[in-house]
C-alpha cells in the first residue's frame, strides 16, 4: 500500500489494485531493484491510512549495520577529498545512514501526518510493499511530461545551507555543473531550452539553489531521457560514471532507494521525483539516508554538520508509541 502527496497539494492519494494499471513506480540508485504498485491513482481519505499498512507490519532490522561514527564519515569523506582534487572533479556526492534504534513502535500515521505538515512544498510518501516500509519528503523534480503538450519541466538542485545563511563560493560552484549537465543533456532532445535565474529554494530549515528548465520533446524519447539525466550531479557528481564508481568504493552502505527516482503517471501527465529526504523505517529501528555534494573546498566538519541537519527532515517528524 502506498499514501502521497504531490507539491503544494494537501490531497492525499493511493491506488485503487486495478491490475491492469502500474501507475506508481519506484527505482533504486541503481536502477536494479524496481517496486511498483497497481493501480489508478485515486483519492483517499487519511483517517484510512493505518488499514493497509498495519496488515503488513514492519519487519525487524535484520541488516546487522551500525552507522559511521563522525570520525569514520570525517576520514573517508577526506579520501574522497582527495579524489576529487586527483582528477578535477566539480563535485561527488557522498551519502551515509544515521540508525535511529528505538524500542517502540513507529506511528507511522501520525510520523507521516507530521512529515506532511513540515513540507508542503514537496513530494511526499509512505509505502510498505511486505517487504520494505519507506517514507519521504523531497523537493528535487527529476522531470514532468505534459502528455497533451509534449512539454517537459525538470530542475537542478543543489548547494544546501541553514536559511538563515548566506551563500559561498563554495555552493554557487556546486551549483553550477548540475545546471550545465542538464542544459548539456536536454539539447540533445531539443533545439530550444528554457532556462530561469537561478534562485533560492527553501525546504523546512534548509535552502538550496534551484534553476528550472522547461523545452517540448517526442513523448518516444521520454523514456531515454530520463536515463540520461538519472542518476543527476545532484545525487552522483560529474562525470556520472567515475562517481558511481567511487561512491560504490568508498560509502560504507548501499543506498538502496535513496537517491533513485519515483515515477507517477496520470492520465495527463507523467512525473518524477528523485528519491531524497528518505527513511526505511524497521520494527526497532529507522535508517535515515542522507548526503551532500563534496568538492575541493569542501569542509568535512561542515559536511557533517549539513548531514545531521538533513536527519532532521525526517527524524524530527516521527512519532513513537510505547510498545507493551
Amino acid at each position: 500500500m502506498i499514501y502521497f502527496k504531490f507539491p503544494f497539494d494537501e490531497q492525499l492519494y493511493s491506488t485503487d489494485h486495478n491490475q491492469n494499471i502500474n501507475s506508481v513506480n519506484f527505482y533504486s540508485f541503481d536502477k536494479l531493484k524496481q517496486v511498483s504498485f497497481e493501480g489508478r491513482i485515486t483519492s483517499a481519505e487519511e483517517q484510512y491510512i493505518p488499514t493497509g499498512l498495519i496488515s503488513s507490519p514492519l519487519l525487524q532490522d535484520q541488516t546487522h549495520f551500525e552507522e559511521e561514527t563522525k570520525e569514520e564519515y570525517m576520514h573517508s569523506l577526506q579520501k574522497v577529498i582527495g579524489v576529487i582534487k586527483d582528477n578535477q572533479l566539480p563535485k561527488l556526492v557522498y551519502s551515509r545512514r544515521k540508525i535511529f534504534r528505538s524500542f517502540d513502535e513507529i506511528d507511522l500515521k501520525e510520523s507521516f501526518k507530521n512529515l506532511c505538515i513540515s513540507y508542503p512544498n514537496a513530494f511526499r510518501y509512505l509505502f510498505n510493499d511486505g517487504d520494505n516500509v519507506w517514507m519521504g519528503a523531497f523537493s528535487e523534480v527529476l522531470g514532468k511530461f505534459n502528455k497533451e503538450t509534449h512539454e517537459f519541466e525538470t530542475m537542478a538542485l543543489a548547494g544546501t545551507l541553514p536559511v538563515s545563511e548566506e551563500w559561498s563560493e563554495k555552493e554557487i560552484e556546486e551549483q553550477k555543473p548540475v545546471t550545465n549537465y542538464i542544459q548539456d543533456i536536454l539539447t540533445n532532445y531539443s533545439s530550444h531550452v528554457q532556462q530561469s535565474e537561478t534562485y533560492d529554494h527553501i525546504s523546512g530549515n534548509i535552502k538550496h539553489l534551484r534553476t528550472d528548465f522547461r523545452t517540448h520533446i517526442k513523448p518516444d524519447d521520454l523514456d531515454a531521457l530520463i536515463q540520461d539525466l538519472h542518476p543527476t550531479p545532484a545525487v552522483c557528481g560529474i562525470p556520472k560514471d567515475f562517481c558511481i564508481e567511487n561512491i560504490q568504493k568508498y560509502e560504507k552502505f548501499p543506498r538502496e532507494f535513496y537517491a533513485g527516482y519515483i515515477k507517477i503517471e496520470t492520465e495527463e501527465s507523467i512525473q518524477f521525483f528523485v528519491n531524497l529526504r528518505c527513511a526505511r523505517l524497521y520494527q526497532d529501528s529507522v535508517h535515515v539516508f542522507v548526503g551532500g555534494g563534496i568538492t575541493a573546498q569542501s569542509n568535512p566538519e561542515k559536511e557533517w554538520v549539513e548531514t545531521e541537519m538533513k536527519s532532521e527532515a525526517i527524524l524530527k517528524n516521527l512519532v513513537t508509541s510505547y510498545k507493551a
